[in-house]
């Protein structure tokens, strides 16, 4: 009787239990599978089956209730990021990312499922963040999706994702038992070490025995890691650092295990283990480095980002982090929102170009909940907290790839270059090194071999850039002035032109207030009611100038960048701004800032506002004096003079510039070779501050900066700029003598390997210290530099 073969299915391996789909000479159990393969062969990523035999799951049996507990509503608010009409936002752990096919598979989503708008793996954390559509596609439907592509999300509805507690928990448990392998080991070697004699034989091998059995958990659990790695890179046709690793730890258990079984000899067991072991504790040393600098950022290096709170029958300004949930808020036009909040007015206007990268405002009605990070494009809101503000949300969607620049860090590029070739360099010096000693000493091969293999590592070069500039971030992050990312600590120490904005950059607050012209209290109360919904610093400063309050609504409130600001308060049209704004016809007799107010087409007057210069800008100036130096001011020339006395006699004073101008001033800056820095408010001038080199934007008590920026700065530091440029030439230099040292240390090692006066577990011990070394001195020198710079 002749058995039917059973046909499997090449994508899931699952048995194929009606007739196959047969496409590409390939056999398939649905329809599902065969599209997954389709899109994997169109895109020349089918590597993805190599890397792991028949790596998919079958669309056909994934259980449609596996997720269903996710259409619950109070489910979704805990696990979606985002969600408006047409958009919401869900980050999921997948455990089972480990690859490239994996990445570019989970980065096309949207060609597997309609209503995918985009997604995005984080390949580190093992997390995919996807934008879809909910009315198209479910966030149960999502889940099931990557389940059924082999990627099945592991969902945490606690407070924070345990992903990280996981991978340390994993790496901690490897590294107990290789330590206690190890110290077993060299315990039953101590036969060998003593120097037993032939009659105790027996005993020797039974040692031996037991060392194997010692030995394999150390190699298939400890070192595992080591060994995937390797077969991976290979598969993918490219060479990693834990190719020699791997291909050390092999030759010494098997030629260990040779010497034993044949009785030849004791074997290398115990350099074996303690080579693992030594190489865990520096991996475990590097993640615990790595989360120190990450807790810094998302949890203490707090940006200066502020709120109006509710508080004893006023508005005060209060740092967002000291926002809980039941606090009532207010939120002006283009603040941002930082926290996610209960609406409490009728409507709003919310652009979510923070969170989405596109500027779209979406209408809002009361009762809606408004994410952190929406900016509010309208008259002002009352919000009622609803979550605590979470500093490493912000941090992302600050870091959002619609704001970045497009310059790569010139150092990675050289790490890259340097790491890629570094491995083959390492492979053909131990080849050239088992051939001299194949000649001259075969006994010592194998234990050179290794410490070749073993004591040469380019990880000390790739740390040196991320924990030098990482702690040069958290040195500047403690002194008010907060950078969007590493790269800009290295863009920082090429700055040669410096550019500033004038109102709420170098002026702050005002000497002086008066108004000319006819307003009675109850008109005074009108304008306060529009001003105070503007931003705007000569908004603020007319607000806190005008004692008198209205309850009356304000409707259609508008603000025109650069002009002015309007509304409607009582049925009146009150306009604020400019002359031309508010289209005054009659002769100025001076060149003083004036902010003129018309209702109902009418002039009605003007504020003629002095403001105050930042106490620290003259002596900030004299110190820029090597660096070309810019004015561009929104404002008429009245301010001219003023500003001519403290900037240098080369500086260029600019007046009138709308935002497109300050661009353009900026663009040709960088055109002609300049490294432009831009400081500004983030109000009229987010174009340059995008465009510049180094964007910052300079905050008091206020939620208003553009996330186009790269750093923000408390205004209090401001005087302390020409520091922080300094200290960015110091990181780059401080980088460049932890290259030396890293290459230092690889040349050295490596002469000692190949001359045979490095043992093994030597080189294993140097291995760690190596890397050690690199971040205890960019720590130690970022943070000397940084205390005798900002100090001084």
């Amino acid at each position: 009787m002749q058995v039917a073969e059973q046909v499997i299915c090449f994508h899931c391996g699952q048995p194929c239990d009606e007739v196959p789909i047969v496409q590409h000479e390939k056999e398939f159990c649905c329809q599902g599978c065969l599209l997954v393969y389709e899109i994997l062969e169109e895109n020349n990523l089918c590597e993805y089956y190599s890397l792991d035999k028949n790596p998919g799951v079958s669309l056909r049996h994934v259980s449609e209730e596996s997720y269903a507990y996710l259409e619950e509503a109070s489910i979704q608010k805990k696990l979606l990021e985002f969600q408006i009409d047409d958009l919401a936002r869900a980050t999921f752990f997948v455990p089972a990312i480990h690859c490239i096919s994996c990445i570019w598979l989970l980065e096309n989503l949207q060609k597997l499922a309609n209503g995918v708008l985009r997604s995005e793996v984080n390949f580190s954390r093992k997390l995919v963040t996807i934008d879809f559509k909910p009315e198209t596609v479910t966030l149960a439907q999502l889940a099931r999706l990557l389940a059924s592509l082999g990627y099945a999300p592991q969902i945490s509805l606690g407070k924070e994702a345990r992903s990280n507690h996981q991978a340390t928990h994993s790496l901690v448990a490897k590294l107990a038992v290789a330590g206690f392998c190890f110290g077993n080991i060299m315990l039953l070697s101590f036969p060998e070490y003593l120097g037993l004699k032939d009659s105790d034989l027996g005993l020797k091998l039974l040692f031996s025995y037991l060392n194997v059995l010692l030995a394999i958990p150390v190699v298939t659990f400890s070192g595992r890691e080591y060994f995937i790695n390797a077969w991976k890179s290979f598969k993918q046709k490219q060479i990693n650092i834990d190719v020699p690793i791997a291909v050390g730890l092999a030759a010494l258990f098997l030629r260990s295990m040779y010497d034993i079984l044949s009785h030849s000899g004791p074997g290398y067991l115990d350099s074996l283990t303690g080579l693992v072991f030594f190489l865990l504790i520096g991996r475990w040393f590097q993640s615990k480095t790595y989360e120190s600098l990450a807790f810094d950022r998302d949890y203490k290096s707090y940006f200066p980002l502020a709120a109006c709170k509710w508080v004893e029958d006023d508005w005060k300004p209060v740092v967002v982090y000291d926002l809980k949930r039941g606090d009532t808020i207010r939120v002006r036009n283009r603040e941002i929102v930082p926290a996610d909040s209960i609406l409490t007015n009728v409507e709003a206007f919310i652009d979510y170009s923070f969170v989405t990268g596109e500027s779209k405002p979406i209408k809002a009605h009361k009762g809606d909940l408004i994410y952190a990070g929406g900016r509010l494009m309208g008259e002002p809101i009352e919000l009622l907290v609803d979550k605590k503000t979470d500093q490493s949300h912000l941090t992302r969607l600050w870091n959002n790839a619609a704001f970045t620049k497009p310059e790569e860090s010139k150092y990675q590029k050289i790490i890259d270059r340097a790491a890629r070739k570094f491995t083959w360099a390492v492979l053909a010096l131990a080849v050239v090194t088992a051939m001299y000693w194949y000649w001259t000493d075969a006994s010592k091969l194998w234990l050179i071999i290794t410490s070749v293999l073993m004591v040469a590592c380019p990880c000390a070069l790739a740390l040196a850039a991320p924990f030098t500039f990482g702690n040069m971030m958290r040195a500047l992050g403690r002194h008010g002035f907060y950078l969007k990312n590493a790269d800009v600590v290295e863009r920082l120490g090429t700055i040669n032109a410096v550019v500033f904005d004038k109102t709420g950059t170098i002026t702050k607050g005002a000497e002086e207030i008066s108004f000319t012209g006819v307003l009675d209290d109850q008109e005074l109360a009108w304008v306060k009611k529009v001003t105070s919904s503007s931003a705007h610093p000569l908004s603020n400063l007319i607000t806190k100038n005008i004692s008198f309050n209205s309850t009356l609504a304000l409707r259609h409130f508008r603000e025109y960048p650069g002009k002015g600001v309007e509304g409607t308060v009582a049925g009146k049209e009150i306009k604020i701004g400019s002359a031309a704004f508010v289209d005054f016809t009659g002769k100025l007799n001076d060149m003083q800032s004036k902010v003129f107010v018309s209702i109902d087409g009418l002039v009605r007057g003007y504020f003629q506002v002095s403001t105050s210069i930042r106490k620290p800008m003259r002596n900030l100036l004299s110190k820029l004096q090597g660096k070309f130096v810019a004015l561009l001011s929104g404002d008429n020339e009245a301010d001219r003079m003023r500003m001519k006395d403290i900037f240098p006699s080369h500086a260029t004073l600019l007046f009138n510039q709308d935002p497109h101008a300050k661009l353009e001033f900026v663009s040709n800056l960088q055109h002609q070779g300049k490294k432009v820095m831009m400081i500004g408010d983030g109000l009229n001038d987010s174009g340059a501050l995008k465009q510049s080199d180094v964007g910052i934007a300079v905050t008091d008590d206020t939620g208003i900066f553009t996330p186009a920026c790269d750093a923000i700065l408390k205004g209090e530091q401001l005087g302390k700029l020409d520091k922080f440029i300094q200290l960015g030439k110091s990181a780059t230099t401080i980088l460049k003598w932890a290259f030396a040292i890293s290459f230092f240390y690889n040349i050295i090692a490596l002469s000692f390997a190949v001359t045979g006066y490095l043992t093994p577990l030597t080189a294993a011990i140097l291995m760690p210290i190596s890397s050690i070394s690199v971040v205890g001195f960019a720590t130690l020198a970022v943070n000397k530099v940084s205390n005798k710079i900002l100090k001084s």
